[in-house]
């Protein structure tokens, strides 16, 4: 049987309310709590700006609401452990992120989520507020291509909400927002390996068991079974694994120019993902495959699991310029093309 996880924590049912307070304290001023909710928006948003309101459950930091910043979500609302935030928060998060050019939602494709996203945004479309969703779904291993609706969103977020708040920034409507939202979701794709589970912090129990010399391929973000469990195999092995489902799937080909970004899903070393790295570089290279930019550092987590995903999103002009700029937040900075 395996044995709970250590936490260094008060009371775990107020776990993801002390995080928030922490979280925000961490952002210096330039992020606020909503009085009473578990969300966090931006102190500082211009009139006349298109929104951009991220979101998801807690147990994955930094990502969502460690990406509320600059050229970032411009809002983030939270829900407990693993679990979707309710309606009321998303709505409250938004119309406090509003700034009369709309909204653009932006999270994982999840059951929970995507009820109640779909519910906020009724609420405020009654209200004559105009709100657009798009869905992450870059998890390969969740659904085959023709399934794209069904399949997961992981470490792609990040870029995804990297480049849709530059866009944000920058672009006067809605719906060029909205277009390059989707161009980006269009070409990023992701999958990854876990080496042992995360856990659920009242519990402290693990979300599902690895046996010591096992590893799962093409797990989901809360521990959902991948395509494969299998002995654990050295990382040159596990990364051309990966990489031979993520590159037919859009399909990725000679002469792409790609945005690379390795998670940890955080108990993985330095060491580790650097090694892959070095083999996806490689694999890359011998396909023709340019890499624009390189990111390789903790975003999307699932508790202290360990193991690593591989996002791959092939970039066009427009799509390098937002990914370039300049970007600040708790959990995600870039200081912008060198």
């Amino acid at each position: 049987m395996a044995k709970a996880a250590k936490k260094i924590l008060n009371d775990p049912r107020r776990a993801v309310s002390q995080m928030i307070d922490g979280l925000v304290l961490a952002s210096d001023g330039r992020t606020r709590r909503l009085d009473g909710l578990d969300a966090i928006v931006k102190t500082e948003i211009p009139d006349d700006k298109v929104a951009l309101l991220i979101g998801g459950g807690s147990g994955h930091e930094p990502i969502f609401h460690g990406l509320v910043g600059d050229n970032l979500g411009d809002g983030a609302a939270c829900g407990q452990f693993f679990a979707a935030p309710a309606p009321h928060i998303i709505y409250e998060t938004a119309k406090a992120v509003h700034r009369g050019k709309g909204i653009l939602f932006l999270y994982g494709n999840y059951a929970g989520d995507n009820m109640n996203f779909d519910i906020a945004a009724e609420m405020l479309t009654d209200e004559g507020i105009d709100v657009r969703t798009v869905r992450v779904r870059d998890d390969v291993a969740a659904a085959p291509p023709e399934r794209m609706e069904d399949r997961r969103g992981i470490a792609g977020d990040v870029l995804m909400i990297k480049i849709a708040g530059a866009a944000a920034a920058t672009l006067d409507s809605l719906d060029e927002v909205e277009r390059v939202a989707r161009k980006a979701a269009a070409n990023v794709r992701s999958m990854g390996v876990a080496v042992s589970a995360g856990s659920i912090p009242e519990t402290g129990k693990p979300t599902f068991e690895l046996a010591d010399d096992e590893i799962e391929v093409g797990m989901g973000a809360h521990g959902e079974a991948g395509i494969a469990r299998q002995k654990l195999a050295p990382a040159d092995e596990v990364a051309d694994q990966l990489m031979s489902r993520i590159l037919p799937d859009l399909p990725f080909s000679a002469g792409d120019e790609v945005a690379l970004l390795l998670n940890n899903l955080g108990a993985t070393t330095m060491m580790e993902m650097l090694v892959v790295n070095r083999r996806i570089r490689a694999t890359l290279a011998e396909r023709g495959i340019a890499v624009h930019r390189t990111d390789v550092g903790t975003w999307l987590t699932v508790q202290e699991m360990a193991g690593f995903s591989v996002t791959l999103m092939r970039l066009d002009d427009e799509l390098k310029r937002y990914l370039d700029m300049p970007c600040r937040s708790v959990g995600f900075s870039h200081w912008g093309t060198r």
